[in-house]
Parts: structure tokens; sequence; C-alpha cells
């Protein structure tokens, strides 16, 4: 079909307030150099729709088949991490569909199938799975006093050099090594420090340095030390202890401590990281230290002392009450790691393996 001409929308209001003057079509055709068809046309159209814009067109159309658009979605929820390039290849191979790949990915987003980045998660076991949906069948009925009754503890290590992620500088051309657009690093995060703490519903507990490498031994320090008076002081009776599954924790050594001390252990799930809602005091220590420098490791241990101290009991009842909604997503998640777990654990330098 040949192209037709584009009139200016000017050039027809001209002809149109020409016709209300009371000019004749044939004037104002002879006048503004059109045929007297075309003006024709233009008046009939300000009369029936009271304008003269052309209607919006539809463009060509498509020549993708309501098959061709089921395959690519069958073959991209088939197998998520498929390209559309990868999809595009097995349309010819075994379908003879040919289309190009822009084609395949347009028919992607409009199904709402965009290239995301995957989340990272542990993997689970089906062992673990099993016992995490365990847990969450037992635990998710329980009030907020039964909860109120837990005290969660857990480590962490904080880099005195650390990453703040992906971070961006605009430069000139060329600069890319100038000292003013760099971001420095140190070798191993330039040192660290590790921390044990515990909280409850009703305030955070001690956070204590760990010096040295973290054992059995020392672990019992810890809970002989600080836990217990804690927990004497604050938890009032029936508590019960919360620890993740971390050797160190469930050695013979540590073990007969508890049970000679008769402390309730609350029985936790391996790889359950996203049920621990200590989880995320973490998280919000390091954000509340992130952006400032310190030039040894007491500034830094001064400063998580300080942080730990001021996180207010809402946010602790908060995260605390969040337990139910912690076990139903387990359940629904058939045992797998949910939303509560960050994929970007930002306050550690090394992933926990035993949680």
């Amino acid at each position: 079909m040949p192209k037709v001409k584009e009139y200016s929308k000017d050039l027809k209001d001209a002809v149109i307030n020409a016709l209300r003057e009371g000019k004749s079509q044939a004037q104002v055709a002879k006048d503004i150099g059109l045929s007297r068809q075309i003006v024709s046309t233009w008046k009939k159209k300000q009369l029936s729709t009271g304008s003269t814009d052309n209607k919006q067109r539809t463009g060509r159309p498509t020549k993708i088949t309501l098959r061709t658009k089921n395959l690519v979605l069958k073959l991209s929820k088939a197998d998520p991490r498929k390209t559309a390039v990868d999809i595009n290849r097995e349309l010819r191979e075994y379908h003879n569909v040919q289309i190009s790949n822009s084609t395949v990915k347009l028919i992607l987003r409009e199904s709402n199938l965009y290239g995301r980045r995957p989340s990272k998660k542990p993997l689970i076991s089906p062992k673990n799975r099993k016992a995490r949906l365990d847990f969450a069948r037992t635990h998710r009925n329980w009030t907020p006093e039964q909860w109120s009754r837990v005290l969660w503890s857990d480590e962490s290590k904080y880099n005195l050099f650390s990453s703040d992620g992906i971070r961006y500088v605009r430069r000139p051309i060329n600069e890319r090594n100038h000292v003013r657009y760099q971001v420095p690093t140190v070798k191993h995060g330039g040192g660290n420090v590790m921390v044990w703490g515990c909280f409850s519903r009703s305030g955070v507990g001690p956070l204590v340095q760990i010096e040295g490498t973290m054992d059995g031994s020392k672990y019992c320090d810890i809970l002989q030390t600080h836990m217990l008076p804690h927990a004497k002081n604050k938890m009032g009776r029936n508590w019960e202890f919360q620890q993740d599954n971390d050797p160190k924790h469930t050695s013979k050594h540590v073990t007969a401590f508890l049970r000679k001390r008769r402390v309730r252990v609350m029985t936790w799930p391996r790889q359950s990281p996203d049920l621990n809602p200590i989880e995320h005091l973490w998280e919000e220590l390091d954000r509340s230290i992130r952006q400032r420098k310190f030039a040894n490791r007491a500034q830094l241990l001064q400063c998580l002392l300080e942080e730990w101290k001021k996180i207010p009991l809402s946010r602790l009842t908060a995260l605390v009450d969040s337990m139910p909604s912690r076990c139903e997503a387990v359940i629904k998640a058939n045992g797998y790691a949910t939303k509560y777990l960050s994929s970007n654990k930002s306050a550690k330098s090394n992933p926990r393996t035993y949680n």
C-alpha cells in the first residue's frame, strides 16, 4: 500500500477556519493549494468527530501466533535460567519456529518475565528441610508471651575496612586510575572484630568481643560470664536459650555445661538463619556504622557497643513478633529458604554454614 501523505494540524485548522468564515470548499482548495476532495474530507471529519486529527494507527499486524507465544512462555517457565537466545535456539531446532531474539524478549516482557538477578540462598538438604518444617509447624501458633521467653544469640564478624557493595563515581574520560576516583581496599579487610551477642523481646543483652579463635571453652566462658547473669536478671522463669548448630555450640563440653546449669536449649534446625531474628540486628548494626571510618579495632568495637545499646525496644519487639510469620513462610516454602534471609549479608565477611 502506497504511503499516504501526512498534513500538519495547522494546515487542517486553517482550512476549517476558512470554511467557518463562509468560503466555499472550491475557494478554500484554490487559495491553499489543495484538492477539493481533501477539503471535503476534512470538513466531514470535523462535523462528525469534532476534530480533523487522524486515528491512532495500530501498525503492522503481528506475525507472532498464539502457539509461538505459548511455546516461548512454556520454555521459559520450564527453565527460568534460559536466555532469550537459548529459547530461540530451541524454537528453531525442535519446533521449526523462525523468529528473532528480540521478538522472544518482547514476548517475555509482555508476560512480565524480565531478566533478574537471582537471590542467593543456602543450599538446604532434604533432612534439614524436614527439620525446618517440623520446627515451623511446632512453633507457628506460639504466642508473643511464649516467644518473649526466648533468648536469641549468635556471633558476627565486622571488618575494620569493609566494602559498601557496588559503588559508582562520576569521573572524566581517561581518569579511571586517578586517586580521586578510586575506592581504596585492604587485603583481608584490614582486621576485624568478632562479637557474640544476645537479645530478647525485653531488650538487648551483652555484646562481647571474641579474641582469637572461638572454641568450646571460650564459648562456655562467654555463657558463664555474660549470658547467664543477663538471663538471671532479665529473662524470668522458664526461659529458653537459642543458639545455632555451630560445632562449638553443640560440642560435648558445651552441652554438659548447659545441662549442669539447667539451661533449656531450644531445638534448632540447621541451615536456618532466616528463622533467627538476630540476623537482622547484625545487619542493622552494620548499617549504623557502614559510613564511618575507624583507625583501629578498638574504635570499631567501641562504636559497635554504642550502637548496640541504641537499638530501640520497638525494633526488638517487632523482630520477635515476626516469628509466627517466619514459621508460616518456611511452611509455605516447603522448608526451603525464605525472604527473611538476606541475600547480601553485608555485616558478615564469612557466611555461616552451621545455622
